[in-house]
């Protein structure tokens, strides 16, 4: 039975009898009470192991009184950006500010600031300078060590440092959260709680480190690229709670910041427990107002299924926050989280998500991983599926039919995506049957992200063969079904090793399909994946081979309005890229053309070009600059686009 939200007020705490909270949770996000917020989860556990917790969502950071609102905790402050990092939050991708935040009431923009997990930080610090700070989230996760920040363009210092808070919780924090708090409450002082996975804690004692693999010092990193790219590198193969090492990372030889290992996977049992606490499942009643939190909409119907992704892709930041070992709970508590939406008034029938990072995973790539984890340099689908995955949609299936099966149920869709190499992978044709007979309302969202297998090694995605593999089984399906469905594919512009040359094999790729994606996303290079490590030292840190990138923002403008090159607002820009890419042969009347030549003007052969896929003439221009990239946690960051039609069902 649901206790009712969390305290927000002093008037909150005398209403319950706290005269001092355990905790205070100062978030960047609005207080909603639901499993898919950090903050939610964080506190409802802490709450069920008998700590008192309090949630400061939004403080003024310009206003020191506002961190006071609800006292000084009894063991520490908790804080948390929110659900996504700030800046991603904040801006798009050309860096521009953002019109709406879905996570504050009414979606007003503004009401956190940039980097909030470090301003939140100093702010409690200048008020309450000996209580315990301890950081977390994916701001907190994503920047525990030293890191490539794109907004700045400038490698930043451990956020630990800068934030002046004692400890991060990184990862999804389940475990080290509690174990903390039992440290705290037993008296044990923050600067000796130095032992919990999935912790970072900063020391002026070397010995603390112990056994620790000491990474390169701060002063040499933040201007050596190369060397930056093989300390990324080493942390990324550190990722593993069972095999990865505990890490130290030197500041100017006299300050260490010592991450241990992630912690362990949670049980299908600790999962449900987790999922079971008693979340009131929407914000909080004093945002009504304001007209609630927008964010709300795209989760109060959907369905939690697993965390972690062994998918890999180097764009994505999931293997730094949530790993690559999924975890899964149960299909009774699935179920029995479905059967609380019946009683909901809002409710129409419709479940909107049954997923998670990758809504067909629902078990770990291998069993071996439960008990030895990842293979640190070996990935469980590229290039190819690994000889040891188990492919294996049956329990998904049948969870997807117990839930349709619910009385009160219409439709149960799947729109967090899925992998179509690992559904490929399946010997059983079952599940592409269920899915594009009962989970697909007209489109299907796939990722293959380009079409360039050149890029999609960059990537970390399949080979362009596979994903017409699956274009090809799917279309053969909606046949046999008798039902008209298309594809919706994510794809993406300008992620590093994309040159024209690519961009326009990528356009090449979208006119045999006979349409136009409505949007393109360009790769955006958030915190702690090898694709920004990329972007910034223009190496790629798993061979430590150059990559080219596309940094200049006309060549990537360029790069986007090829994919659209039916827009007679890009024409210029089209005809600008196919010049300096040496490819004025698709510029004419001919069907295999992307545009028609200007009036006076005729096509043009092939030009030569040099090896980035660029004329001579186009060399020193802005469209030709080059340089030596992240993300959800992904690089996208935040939501996906949608692309509608991009995959029309051929006729005949």
């Amino acid at each position: 039975m649901n206790s009712g939200f969390l305290p927000v007020s002093m008037e909150d705490m005398r209403k319950r009898g706290i005269r001092q909270l355990d905790f205070v949770y100062v978030s960047g996000d609005a207080y909603v009470d639901h499993p898919s917020f950090g903050t939610a989860i964080i506190a409802r556990v802490l709450e069920s192991r008998g700590y008192t917790v309090g949630i400061l969502a939004q403080p003024d950071w310009k206003d020191d009184a506002s961190i006071a609102a609800l006292g000084k905790p009894r063991l520490a402050f908790l804080v948390s950006a929110g659900n996504m990092d700030s800046m991603v939050n904040h801006y798009s991708v050309s860096k521009k500010r953002r019109a709406a935040d879905s996570y504050t009431p009414g979606g007003v923009m503004g009401k956190r600031p940039d980097y909030a997990a470090v301003v939140y930080g100093n702010l409690i610090r200048r008020t309450f300078r000996k209580t315990p700070i301890i950081i977390g989230g994916i701001e907190a996760s994503l920047r525990r060590m030293a890191h490539y920040d794109y907004w700045s363009n400038r490698i930043k210092r451990s956020i630990l440092l800068d934030s002046g808070a004692d400890l991060i919780s990184y990862g999804m924090g389940e475990r080290s959260i509690a174990e903390i708090a039992d440290a705290l409450n037993a008296g044990i002082d923050i600067k000796d709680i130095t032992y919990i996975d999935g912790t970072v804690f900063k020391t002026k004692d070397r010995s603390l480190a112990g056994t620790a693999l000491m990474l390169p010092d701060y002063d040499e990193i933040r201007t050596d690229k190369r060397l930056f790219a093989e300390s990324f590198y080493t942390q990324y193969c550190n990722t593993d709670p069972f095999s990865g090492r505990r890490l130290a990372e030197p500041y100017g030889g006299t300050t260490f910041v010592v991450q241990n290992p992630p912690q362990k996977p949670l049980t299908e049992e600790e999962m449900d427990a987790v999922y079971a606490l008693p979340y009131m499942r929407t914000y909080h009643p004093s945002y009504e107002a304001a007209g609630g939190v927008p964010a709300i909409s795209e989760v109060k119907f959907s369905l939690i299924s697993n965390r972690g992704c062994f998918g890999g892709c180097s764009f994505c930041a999931l293997t730094f926050h949530q790993g690559r070992i999924v975890q899964t709970r149960s299909q009774d508590s699935i179920v029995a989280e479905a059967e609380q939406f019946l009683t909901d008034p809002e409710f129409k029938g419709y479940i909107h998500d049954v997923g998670g990072p990758t809504a067909n995973f629902r078990e770990p790539a291998c069993q071996k991983q439960l008990t030895r984890g990842v293979c640190a340099r070996k990935q469980c689908l590229f290039p190819k599926p690994c000889e040891n995955l188990t492919a294996d949609h049956s329990d998904y299936r049948r969870l997807l039919q117990r839930l349709r099966e619910l009385p009160g149920v219409k439709k149960v869709f799947i729109r967090s995506g899925i992998r179509f190499d690992y559904l490929l992978a399946d010997p059983d044709p079952s599940f592409l049957q269920e899915l594009c007979q009962y989970h697909v309302s007209g489109q299907l969202k796939v990722a293959p992200e380009h079409i360039s297998d050149a890029v999609l090694a960059k990537m970390g995605k399949p080979p362009a063969a596979v994903y017409r593999k699956f274009v090809k089984a799917y279309q053969q399906m909606n046949v046999k079904l008798n039902k008209q469905q298309y594809l919706v594919p994510y794809l993406m512009s300008s992620h590093p090793g994309s040159t024209l040359k690519e961009a326009v094999e990528l356009a090449e790729f979208l006119r045999e399909l006979g349409d136009m994606p409505q949007q393109v996303q360009d790769f955006y290079p958030t915190p702690s994946t090898i694709s920004t490590c990329m972007y910034y030292t223009g190496l790629d840190p798993r061979t430590m081979e150059p990559v080219y990138v596309a940094r200049n923002p006309h060549e990537k403008a360029m790069q986007r309005a090829l994919i659209q090159y039916r827009d007679p607002r890009n024409f210029d820009l089209v005809e600008e890229a196919l010049t300096k890419a040496g490819r004025r042969d698709l510029i004419g009347y001919d069907k295999k053309c992307l545009i028609r030549p200007r009036a006076g003007k005729g096509a043009a052969g092939p030009a030569k070009t040099d090896q980035n896929g660029v004329s001579p003439k186009g060399k020193g221009g802005k469209a030709s600059s080059q340089g030596g990239k992240d993300g959800k946690a992904s690089s996208r960051g935040g939501k996906k686009k949608t692309i509608r039609n991009v995959h029309k069902k051929k006729k005949g």
